[in-house]
């Protein structure tokens, strides 16, 4: 048992080494010419747009079962009339970029692993060594910074989204006016609530991103490897994202 744990921790310091030395290659080579826009953009469509309707979908439904429990909790008029300020507040700070991690995290990262396991396992990525380019610039760049780039995008999206379903919630089921639901959230949410949630967002979206490239380009044994693979970079991004969500959390009420 101790061999086993002691090996766990050691293979967790070797990851955690090497995922600073390809982010490292990443901002090394990143930045020089020629830039990889074409690629960029490419990724920002994939990245970003793609997960659009399944941030869409989530975050509205996260919001009206959030509007549900905070009406229904309190056995009294109190908890009605604390809708608005219960979604706006948890939607911004917390459940718009973690979710958005989670969700179009997961899907980031899965796809960027499968995409550069594939590429790794038949040669692809040695080929691009042999011809002098570096695949951190060709492959890892432009999917970190697409990636940091739609995140924002994307949680803001999610807040909307969010804050949207908890006003469907209180209009028909709650009885409660637009325009009480409306100064409620104006109210509750401020713009350091806002732009605290976006700022976890990039975080969030480097994580995910820089994992996902770093378990495509490790990828060994065929088919079966990239398999493995995805599901381990999906399980890693999940944690990483609760893990940072914590300290991000822990910060941002210091300051």
């Amino acid at each position: 048992m101790k061999n086993r744990l002691t090996k766990i921790i050691k293979d967790m310091l070797r990851s955690v080494g090497e995922l600073f030395y390809l982010w490292k290659d990443t901002l090394r080579y990143g930045f020089k010419r020629p830039y990889e826009l074409r690629s960029l953009l490419a990724q920002m469509e994939e990245l970003g747009v793609n997960s659009l309707s399944i941030v869409i979908i989530s975050c509205f439904f996260v919001g009206m079962v959030m509007a549900v429990q905070v009406a229904y909790s309190e056995a009294n008029f109190a908890g009605r009339v604390m809708v608005g300020i219960g979604v706006g507040v948890a939607i911004t700070k917390e459940f718009g970029p973690l979710l958005t991690a989670l969700l179009a995290g997961g899907r980031v990262s899965a796809g960027i692993t499968s995409v550069l396991g594939s590429m790794t396992v038949t040669e692809q990525v040695d080929a691009i060594r042999l011809l002098g380019a570096s695949p951190a610039k060709k492959l890892v760049f432009p999917r970190v910074f697409a990636a940091v780039l739609m995140f924002p995008l994307l949680t803001a999206v999610a807040d909307f989204m969010g804050i949207l379903g908890g006003l469907v919630v209180s209009l028909v089921d709650i009885k409660m006016g637009f325009t009480t639901y409306v100064s409620q959230v104006e109210r509750a949410v401020s713009l350091s609530d806002f732009f605290g949630g976006i700022m976890k967002s990039v975080f969030f979206a480097f994580f995910a991103s820089l994992i996902g490239c770093y378990y495509g380009l490790k990828v060994e044994g065929g088919a079966e490897g990239v398999g493995d693979a995805t599901t381990r970079s999906v399980v890693a991004t999940s944690v990483c994202v609760m893990v940072v969500d914590y300290f991000l959390t822990k910060l941002l009420v210091i300051f």
